[in-house]
């Protein structure tokens, strides 16, 4: 049961703060923060994600590109373009990497106020930090499994935000429904997003990319990071753009 509610806590935890915090606030930049505030956002990023940690800076411009060039040869992650998703999540790997370590050049408006904080980026993404945290995850393992499938679990904490993106940029461009007719093939996997937090609603954001609520065209579909959102706006901690313009 321990191991259970662990992979439970780190799916979620892991999601949200790539939804929050990469998707929605470095590359979209639906809402605002205090410079402390996104200071603490990466430190609880890396907590989360742990040993598959991304860059808000290397996420923030790789998806940038993906809604520019969608479903194009220029698009970091397409179905159309990647025989299998195994082969599209090492070309965004790759496409990633160069992005993050600067080895590629890249479009400025692409780059325009993606947040950096580079010290502690070269830390989290570090070889070391992956390694420990692999370290502490199996310790957990062993100390805490109580049966063997249980052991199968653990290259899902490993590879987490990769398989939160392989979930959306691949099946999400090939299962599901549509709202609205766009220019690709971004779908919305269900009707009640329980498994992505309002990342499936796919063909929703792909429609309106600037609106911070993934979901609502349709009374079930709730997106449950913007209802977390819209408390941490009412609380004071961030503010939505969307309701501010209100």
């Amino acid at each position: 049961m321990a191991i259970l509610l662990l992979v439970f806590f780190l799916w979620y935890s892991s999601l949200f703060f790539q939804s929050f915090f990469l998707h929605r606030y470095a590359a979209h930049q639906v809402f605002t923060m205090s410079k402390r505030t996104e200071k603490i956002t990466f430190f609880l990023t890396w907590l989360c994600q742990g040993p598959s940690y991304l860059s808000a800076y290397g996420y923030g411009i790789m998806h940038r590109i993906h809604h520019a060039y969608t479903d194009t040869e220029k698009d970091p992650h397409s179905p159309s373009y990647d025989g299998n998703m195994f082969a599209m999540m090492w070309k965004t790997k790759n496409i990633y990497q160069d992005i993050n370590q600067k080895r590629i050049e890249v479009d400025q408006k692409f780059m325009k106020n993606v947040p950096q904080w580079e010290g502690f980026d070269r830390f989290a993404g570090s070889r070391i930090s992956r390694i420990a945290w692999g370290v502490v995850y199996t310790i957990l393992f062993a100390v805490f499994a109580t049966a063997w499938w249980q052991w199968l679990l653990l290259p899902v904490l490993f590879l987490m935000a990769p398989i939160h993106g392989v979930i959306i940029n691949w099946f999400g461009h090939i299962y599901g429904y549509v709202n609205f007719k766009t220019t690709d093939t971004s779908k919305n996997l269900f009707r009640f997003d329980f498994l992505m937090m309002g990342e499936g609603y796919h063909n929703n954001h792909h429609k309106h990319s600037t609106r911070a609520n993934f979901g609502g065209i349709h009374w079930y579909e709730i997106d449950v990071t913007y209802v977390i959102m819209r408390i941490l706006h009412k609380v004071g901690i961030i503010k939505i753009k969307s309701l501010i313009a209100k």
